[in-house]
């Protein structure tokens, strides 16, 4: 990897980092995707504070693996367990909050 890769790398997992924080505090609904567009009857019956929350926990540790993928710079095994984790969060987060009553008033 070349030094513009690893800074590419590097912005990238701070940039995911800082949203999964602001979505750890409960306000960051808006950066939500579907949940914005919703008309405000909809939005109504969603809680998005904990939705939010969630979603940064989810986000978070994505951001942080990423930030560990640029410092390892290993091209091997590194590479498959970080796509397996990333792909294995996104499922279970699309999952989970589609199926859930939880994120629901």
């Amino acid at each position: 990897m070349s030094v513009s890769d690893i800074l590419l790398i590097v912005a990238v997992s701070v940039l995911l980092t800082v949203l999964g924080l602001v979505l750890l505090t409960g306000r960051g609904s808006s950066l939500i995707a579907g949940l914005n567009t919703m008309s405000n009857d909809k939005k109504a019956g969603y809680d998005a504070a904990a939705l939010s929350k969630f979603l940064g926990k989810i986000l978070t540790p994505i951001g942080i693996l990423t930030a560990l993928f640029a410092i390892e710079s290993i091209t091997g095994w590194y590479v498959w367990v970080y796509c397996g984790i990333v792909l294995a969060l996104c499922v279970f987060a699309v999952i989970y909050v589609n199926r859930s009553t939880r994120f629901r008033k």
